[in-house]
This record gives C-alpha cells, structure tokens and sequence, in this order.
C-alpha cells in the first residue's frame, strides 16, 4: 500500500506541476485517507496533509499523533511555513474557520482540490466498489421477503441495518419509504405500517473494511394489492430515463448531458416537476463525491470514474419511486455494480 500512497501524491504533484499551484492542504476524511491510508479525526484541532512539489508532511496534534503540534502552537502556520509562495489547492474536509486562517497566511490564492485527482479510479479501487456492489446485491436480494403487510418501516429498517452489517463493516443509510414517506428522497423510516400494494423506496448502503462504500435503491410494491395507475406509468419512465442515462455513459460526454438524457425522458412523459435531485453522485471512500451528475455541470466524464444512476420521481403525499445503481465508466460505454432486477 506505500506504493499506492506515493503514486497517489505522485500524480497530485504533476497535477500542481500542471497548473503551477505551491502545494495542496488535505485535511481530515475521506481524501486524506486516500493519501495516507488514515483517517485522524481531530474535532476542532487541525490536521492537515501538506503535499509540496519536494516534500510531505503531516501536521496533526500530539492528541492524536505522538509527537505532533501541541496546543497553544499554531498549527496553520506550521502548515503554511511548509510551503513556497503561490496558490495553493485546499481539500474539502476543511472546516470554515480553517479556511479563513489559510487564506490569511497563504501567499496566494485558494482552490478547490482538482476533482481528477480522486475522481477516476485505481484498478484496485474499482475492484473494492464492485466487491461493495456485490454485498448490497445480497442484502437488496432479501428485501422482499421483508416487505409484508402488517410491519412498519422501522421493523424492516432494524433487520436491514442486520442484513447490511453482515455483508460490510458499517452501516451507511437505511431508508425504507411506504407509500408517501417514498415521496420524501431521503426519508429515512418510521413507524408507519405496511399496506397491501403500496410502493416502498429501499435506498441502502454501507462501507467495506477498506472504507469503500455501497449505494442501491430499488422500488418495490407490498403483495397482496395493486399501486396506483400512476405510479406504474411513472415506474416506467423512470426505468426508461435510468436506461437512456447508462446508454449515455462514455469518456467525453459530460455529467450535465447524463443528467439531461434521463431528466428528458422523465419530463417528457409528464413527471419532470416530480424529479427533483440530480441524476447521481460520485463515490469510493466517500459515499458522496465529486463527480456530481446533475444539469449545467460540464465536468468530463473519464475512463474509470465511478458514479450512481438513480433517477427518481416523488409525488408528495402519494409514492416515491428511485432506481438507483452504481457504475463504471468504461471505454466502451457503462459497466454496473449492481445486478439485481430493476422491476417492480
């Protein structure tokens, strides 16, 4: 894994070379992971990587790392005195008040870490995303038998959060939506019961021992009755507009023009108004990272991101309805992670 870390910092050096930036600030979370292979949560205490064109170095407190910086020092000058006069690329686990103190002791501007520099995926790293795609697959494959007339939500959320740990190390999210809690994205669960033929929104995810991160939503209807008219034709859409965005995926389209070949669809078959988040996100040691594949972003897509796909639409005080699965960008178009059945 040294290997792996020095290469990483490797191409964030050529990536400071590119664009002539003095050094890039990686605070605490998942990008600091991906440099170090470690995660020191500090509270309000800085911790900070500070990757130079020369040099690396770790600045955290004694708290948490024997023989760091010890309270009463300051800390950001400490980082800051690490680096030559220029701009500087700050990562995003920053918390406001340490951004501001930066931007008082750089010498230069401030910038968002480049979105390429986690954004595309390593061999090994795509490997673990299909292992997580493959253990939420297992837990989505029992999930109808949960679905029974007669539970409430919470009941099926408690076995799932069961089901989830046994396939991964850490649950992420839980979200069982009945009838119009699904009309609610990120309806979590409650004590609301189960009733015959309503459409239940199952979003779902977890993290692997390496820190990798699972995500799949499927739409399901309760047995014993039948889900409204409506929501059949909206199901419909949104599996067509889910379609229509994966047939899309390739290097060279952008995430903006993913968001609109589903989004069109949707729309056109008279639920636009209805799909209102963007069309994905991506992910890896973050549950949620860039890229964002929503409208108006012209990011690149590129060989070996990794992303979700969940269109959705949710009609309040009625159904939801999100199809979601977690992809790969291959030369030759969109590999998934998750192959369970997209019907109903």
């Amino acid at each position: 894994m040294a290997t792996t870390f020095g290469n990483r910092i490797n191409r964030a050096r050529q990536i400071l070379a590119d664009k002539g930036w003095a050094g890039l600030l990686i605070g605490p979370g998942p990008e600091l992971a991906y440099f170090t292979g470690r995660d020191i949560f500090s509270h309000e205490r800085l911790t900070c990587l500070v990757i130079t064109a020369e040099e690396t170095h770790l600045i955290a407190p004694s708290t948490d790392e024997p023989g760091g910086w010890c309270d009463g020092e300051d800390a950001h000058r400490l980082a800051v005195d690490k680096l030559p006069k220029g701009d500087v690329g700050l990562g995003s686990g920053f918390t406001t008040a340490h951004v501001l103190r930066f931007q008082e002791l750089i010498d230069g501007s401030t910038h968002l870490l480049p979105e390429e520099i986690m954004s595309v995926k390593e061999r090994g790293e795509i490997g673990e995303l299909a292992r997580a795609g493959a253990a939420i697959d297992r837990v989505h494959a029992q999930v109808p038998e949960l679905l029974q007339a007669g539970v409430t939500e919470e009941e099926v959320a408690k076995r799932l959060d069961e089901l989830i740990l046994h396939e991964h190390a850490e649950v992420d999210f839980v979200i069982v939506g009945s009838g119009p809690n699904g009309a609610n994205p990120h309806h979590s669960h409650s004590e609301r019961v189960l009733q015959p033929g309503d459409p239940v929104v199952v979003d779902i995810g977890g993290t692997l021992d390496s820190g990798y991160h699972s995500d799949s939503t499927r739409t399901y209807v309760v047995p014993g009755g039948e889900p409204p008219a409506d929501f059949l034709k909206a199901f419909d859409a949104v599996a067509e507009g889910f379609r229509a965005a994966c047939n899309l995926v390739r290097p060279g389209v952008t995430a903006g023009q993913l968001d609109e070949a589903a989004r069109s669809v949707i729309e056109k078959a008279g639920f636009g108004e209805y799909f209102t988040h963007r069309l994905g996100h991506g992910i890896g040691l973050a549950g949620h990272e860039r890229p964002w594949i929503v409208g108006n972003n012209d990011t690149v897509i590129e060989e070996n991101m990794t992303f979700s796909i969940e269109p959705g639409v949710y009609v309040p005080g009625k159904w939801g309805i999100r199809i979601e699965d977690i992809v790969v960008v291959r030369g030759s178009g969109a590999e998934t992670f998750n192959h369970r059945p997209h019907e109903l």
